[in-house]
C-alpha cells in the first residue's frame, strides 16, 4: 500500500478569550512570524509535507495573507472552516450560541481532508522540535488497526506554566508500557516557589510533581478517529443541549477516553523534555518573543523562516 504521508492539522479558529483578541496572528519572531510558524517550521523539519489549517471564514483573507501564504511556498497547504452550525442531523444551534463547539467538534469540521494520520496542535503553542520528531516518526508508521494505535505527546508540567496567572493542565497518567490511562483536567494551575499547585475553589491548593505529564494538545490519530468524534459528539449534543446551551464544548480528550474505556484505542505517550511557550496572558509575550530570540541567536531558527 502506497504510503501516506501524515498531516499537520492546525486548530486555529478559537479566540484568545484572556488575552483578548486572535493571538494566532500576533507576530512574535524578528521578522514578525507568529507563533504557530514556528511549529510548522519545526514540523517540516521534522518531514511533514502537508499542513490544514481550520480557521473561521472570518479571518480568512487576514490569515492567509498573513500566515498561509508564506508556507504554501513550502509545503502542501489546505484549509478547512470551523461553522458553529456544521451539526448532525436532527441538531440545531441553541438561541443565543457564539462560541465554538470545541476541538472534538474542530476535527470533526476538517473530517473531508483527513485521509491520512494526522497530527493536531493548537495555533497558539509553541511545542519544540522535539515533539514534532517524534510525531511524524510515529505517524509515518503506523498503520490502521483495531484497536486503533494513536499517540500524544507529553511535556513536564513545571515546564508548561506561565508566572503570570493560571493555566489549564490535563495531567495524564500512563502505564508502564508508556500508554496513556487516562487524562484529568485542573483548570487552575498556578507556579509557585515549592512547584505547580492545583485548586479547585481557589483557596486550597494541592502540590503537583514538577515532572507529572501534561497534553498540550499536541496529539495522532488515524482517519479512524473522525468515526470516534462523531460517535461521541450526537451524545455530547444531546446532553450539552439540555444542561449548557450556550458554552459547553466538545474537547479531544473526551472522544479519547471514551475510546480508551471502550477499548477501541490505545494511545502511546511520546515524552518530551522541549519548554512549552504560549501567551495564555498579555504580559506573557514578552517573554515569548525573548525566547524566541534567544533560539534564533543559537542558530535554532533562521532570522527568517520563510525567506
Amino acid at each position: 500500500m502506497m504510503k501516506r504521508e501524515p498531516i499537520l492539522l492546525i486548530m486555529a479558529a478559537g479566540m484568545g478569550s484572556r488575552y483578548g483578541g486572535l493571538k494566532q496572528m500576533d507576530g512574535i519572531g524578528p521578522s514578525g512570524e507568529v507563533i504557530l510558524h514556528y511549529s510548522i517550521y519545526d514540523a517540516m523539519r521534522a518531514g511533514f509535507k502537508r499542513v490544514l489549517f481550520l480557521i473561521k471564514h472570518q479571518i480568512e483573507a487576514d490569515f492567509k495573507a498573513k500566515v498561509g501564504d508564506p508556507v504554501a511556498r513550502h509545503m502542501q497547504v489546505q484549509y478547512a472552516f470551523q461553522e458553529i452550525d456544521r451539526l448532525p442531523e436532527g441538531f440545531a444551534v441553541p438561541e443565543g450560541r457564539v462560541k465554538p463547539w470545541g476541538t472534538g467538534h474542530a476535527v470533526l469540521c476538517c473530517a473531508d481532508c483527513l485521509d491520512a494520520p494526522f497530527a493536531a496542535i493548537n495555533a497558539d503553542d509553541y511545542y519544540g522540535p522535539e515533539a514534532f520528531r517524534a510525531a511524524y516518526d510515529y505517524l509515518s508508521t503506523v498503520e490502521d488497526a483495531s484497536p486503533a494505535r494513536w499517540m500524544m505527546v507529553g511535556y513536564r508540567l513545571d515546564r508548561t506554566t506561565t508566572v503570570n496567572g493560571y493555566v489549564s493542565r490535563g495531567l495524564c497518567e500512563v502505564d508502564g508500557a508508556g500508554r496513556l490511562v487516562r487524562v484529568t483536567e485542573h483548570t487552575h494551575i498556578v507556579q509557585s516557589s515549592d512547584g505547580p499547585l492545583t485548586t479547585q475553589d481557589g483557596k486550597n491548593y494541592l502540590l503537583l510533581a514538577p515532572d507529572t505529564p501534561v497534553s498540550m494538545n499536541l496529539w495522532g490519530f488515524t482517519p479512524a478517529f473522525v468515526d470516534e468524534l462523531r460517535r461521541g459528539f450526537s451524545a455530547f449534543l444531546e446532553k450539552a443541549l439540555a444542561e449548557n446551551p450556550l458554552k459547553a464544548e466538545y474537547y479531544l480528550p473526551t472522544a479519547v477516553t471514551a475510546a480508551l474505556e471502550g477499548g477501541r484505542a490505545t494511545v502511546q505517550v511520546l515524552p518530551s523534555a522541549d519548554q512549552w511557550w504560549g501567551v495564555t496572558y498579555p504580559e506573557d509575550r514578552p517573554l515569548v518573543v525573548q525566547a524566541i530570540r534567544e533560539k534564533v541567536a543559537a542558530g535554532l531558527y533562521p532570522e527568517k523562516l520563510w525567506a
